[in-house]
Formats: structure tokens, C-alpha cells, sequence
């Protein structure tokens, strides 16, 4: 993918994204804890004065230095203008919104720039934690510079996902399973996969790109996968934004979850 792509080029994108995501998790933080307004959306998504002041600064500013990328983000009314676009700028301004307003740390502002379906540059800005992931196409993974990789499988496997997924799992593997407990933001989750702190995690039906653009990046550069049922590579911004079950990991564990969500119809 990144063979007809200047290094300078791929470096560029990053540092507008990191510069960007900087000061978007900077505006998202000024509402942090401070009982931001909220609304819903579908019924029960809910999505707040961050979120929007957060993407309003992210939609100015990137598509100003870029104007002629496409954008696709949770918060801004789909254009398909962006189909034709030869890069688009995949943003979710806050994710992890849930847990954002009820004042847990594990959320993040997740942007990428995707090519052709897959992600050249990807950050992950997740302020409440001082942490910054990011991630070039076939130029490694990093949090706050350090180098991730994702960790070996050792007797016990750290899990997270839907309960239902991890019950699924064969069960002369359940005694091996520790279960995390429920992390609002996806994007998260897959991060942790890269940074050693999760073995794996299920993904449940209708995760969107903007919730996995940047992170499938970084994980995949730390040496995981986020891998569809049929364990296939994920394609990003195109007509088709919402994916079904996935399942995020590396090594032979995926085999195993593979079989998992092959069954799995919730």
C-alpha cells in the first residue's frame, strides 16, 4: 500500500493529525467533568457541547491545510462528495462519549487519513490519560514515542468484549480468560490490544469506521489485527462505513475467535 507513497508525505499527514487531534483533546478537555450539555441520538447514543466544539475545530483546521480530502466523521452529516476524493480525513472528535460525561478517563479523539480503504496515518489523543498513540503505514506504532508491540500469548489471556462473544470461546479456553471490564471507547479497546495491556477483544455488530480507522493502524503496526468475520482486513471511507462482528488480536488466538463470531448473530 505504502510503496508509491513518499516517507516525507506519510510523515506530513501525521503531523498535521497529531497537531490537530493535540487541540482538539485540549477543546474536548475544557468540557471534561464539567457537565457538559448532552443529547441523543438513535434513542440512546448520546453525544455532547464536546463533541461538536471538538469536531467544528477538527473539520476547520484539517480540512483548511487539505482542502481538497474528503470527510467523514461521526458528527457531521455524511457527504458522498467524499467518494470522490483521492484521501478522506476519518474523525471521530470524542470517542467514547459515554464514558466521557460520566467522567472516566478511557476516551480519546481518534483521526485518520485514509487511501484507498486503508489508513495511512492514525492518531489516537486520549488527554484525560496523557497518552498519545500514532501510527504511520509500515512505519511502526508508538505511545507518547515509546515503540508498541503487542504482547505474546502467555497461560492467561486478558479478554474484553460483549459478554455473549466471550462466552463463546471453546470452553478448554475459559479457565484461561480474564474478563476487562467494560471500556467505553472502541477505539480504546483496540489500543490496548497494542500496547500490551489486552490480549484481544470482540467487537460487537455496527462498530463505524470513525471508531476504527486510526486504531486498526495502530494495532496493526504493533503487529495485531482487527479482522472482520471472515477474517479479512477492514476497508475504510467508503460507501459502506459500518462493519459487522470483529474480532482484534494477534496470533493463533484469532483462529479461535474467528469460530466465535462465525456463530455469532447478536
Amino acid at each position: 500500500m505504502t510503496d508509491n507513497i513518499d516517507s516525507a508525505d506519510l510523515k506530513a499527514e501525521l503531523e498535521l493529525l497529531r497537531a490537530a487531534a493535540t487541540e482538539a483533546g485540549r477543546i474536548a478537555m475544557g468540557f471534561f467533568r464539567q457537565s457538559p450539555e448532552v443529547w441523543f441520538k438513535g434513542g440512546n447514543s448520546p453525544v455532547s457541547e464536546a463533541d461538536y466544539a471538538a469536531d467544528h475545530y477538527l473539520r476547520d483546521t484539517l480540512l483548511a491545510a487539505r482542502p481538497d480530502y474528503g470527510w467523514l466523521s461521526e458528527e457531521t452529516a455524511d457527504n458522498p462528495d467524499r467518494l470522490g476524493a483521492r484521501r478522506t480525513f476519518v474523525v471521530d472528535p470524542i470517542d467514547g462519549t459515554r464514558g466521557f460525561v460520566e467522567g472516566r478517563t478511557a476516551w480519546c479523539v481518534s483521526v485518520a487519513v485514509v487511501e484507498n480503504g486503508r489508513s495511512l496515518a492514525g492518531v489516537l489523543e486520549c488527554p484525560a490519560r496523557n497518552e498519545t498513540y500514532w501510527a504511520v503505514a509500515g512505519g511502526g506504532a508508538f505511545l507518547n514515542g515509546a515503540p508498541l508491540e503487542v504482547r505474546e500469548m502467555g497461560e492467561r489471556i486478558r479478554i474484553a468484549g460483549p459478554k455473549p462473544m466471550i462466552d463463546g470461546m471453546p470452553a478448554e479456553w475459559q479457565d484461561r480468560l480474564d474478563r476487562e471490564a467494560y471500556i467505553p471507547s472502541l477505539a480504546y479497546r483496540v489500543a490496548m490490544i497494542a500496547n500490551g495491556a489486552l490480549d484481544a477483544t470482540f467487537v460487537k455488530p455496527n462498530a463505524h469506521d470513525w471508531d476504527i480507522a486510526a486504531a486498526e493502524l495502530i494495532l496493526t503496526e504493533a503487529g495485531g489485527k482487527l479482522l472482520d468475520r471472515h477474517g479479512n482486513k477492514l476497508a475504510f471511507a467508503g460507501s459502506d462505513i459500518v462493519h459487522g462482528a470483529l474480532m482484534a488480536g494477534s496470533g493463533t488466538l484469532l483462529d479461535v475467535m474467528a469460530e466465535v463470531i462465525a456463530r455469532y448473530n447478536g
